[in-house]
């Protein structure tokens, strides 16, 4: 009886080991069957200027408002700027998980602008290892100034600038983000013929969270082009802000050399040196309604 007692008690621990590797085994098989996606490489679509990778979600708008002043040198007549303004409004929503679109109009050369963007890759982990977010911009601004010479035949396309763009982005740790912008515009005039059509250009953004709600942010447009060939001195656009968020609302206050707020604009047409003082302070305001569940 001892050795059958003792046979028993075996069998039922060598059972009871089994059962135990069984169920690791599953619970190893269901967690590598989950995707776990990366969320808030960017705190909003933007990283100061440039688009970042972050999408609106379906059925949310995004209305946003940006500011940018006079330069910081004008001095103390022109109150370092703040007398002067220049505006970007916006409307963007999302339209599925993977597309949103936008419409805006800014008063630098009276511009109305479009876009779409689209998400391609989600960073991830788990069953799908995705190292990188990847999403893609196209974009169309019509300037509305009247014409210089309106005598002359003037064509509406003149008006017209196209970007396309890709944003590469990883979200290395909770509160550290690097994204690479690939960039070309492309304007269907130019005010001289030194200027090219073409304009081809990379950016970088990053993003250092700082507290729960506050993040530095920091982004740098360089032009591939020669500027030698342009008929006016340009500068690559460089921006330095804080983004803070406040419920509903993103806030962000920056410093650029560039007075433009769409990519037609801040890249090709930052006429502003940092190192002579060119800069002018700006904020961003992103507000998000949920219009639909």
């Amino acid at each position: 009886m001892k050795r059958l007692s003792i046979l028993f008690l075996f069998l039922v621990f060598a059972a009871s080991l089994s059962a135990q590797d069984d169920l690791m085994n599953m619970l190893k098989d269901s967690t590598k069957a989950e995707i776990n996606y990366t969320t808030a490489t960017f705190k909003s679509t933007r990283v100061i200027n440039g688009h970042s990778v972050q999408m609106m979600a379906p059925g949310q708008l995004d209305v946003r408002i940006s500011h940018r002043f006079g330069r910081v040198n004008l001095g103390a007549y022109e109150f370092f700027g703040l007398d002067q303004s220049n505006m970007h409004f916006s409307l963007e929503y999302g339209i599925t998980k993977w597309l949103m679109v936008g419409i805006g109009r800014g008063s630098y050369e009276k511009t109305f602008d479009g876009f779409a963007k689209y998400s391609i890759l989600s960073q991830s982990s788990g069953a799908r290892n995705m190292p990188v977010s990847v999403s893609a911009l196209t974009s169309i601004a019509a300037t509305s100034l009247k014409w210089a010479d309106p005598t002359r035949t003037n064509y509406f396309s003149s008006r017209l600038s196209y970007v396309g763009q890709v944003m590469i982005a990883r979200k290395f740790s909770p509160s550290f983000s690097l994204q690479l912008t690939p960039t070309i515009v492309h304007r269907n005039l130019v005010p001289t013929e030194l200027d090219p059509n073409d304009i081809y250009a990379v950016g970088a953004g990053g993003r250092m969270k700082l507290t729960r709600r506050i993040s530095l942010n920091a982004e740098y447009f360089y032009m591939i082009n020669s500027k030698k060939y342009m008929s006016e001195t340009i500068y690559d656009p460089f921006s330095v802000g804080f983004d803070i968020e406040t419920g509903g609302h993103v806030f962000t206050l920056l410093f650029t050399n560039s007075l433009q707020m769409i990519e037609k604009g801040f890249v090709g047409e930052t006429t502003g040196n940092w190192l002579k003082g060119d800069i002018h302070f700006g904020f961003n305001i992103s507000r998000v309604f949920t219009l639909k569940q």
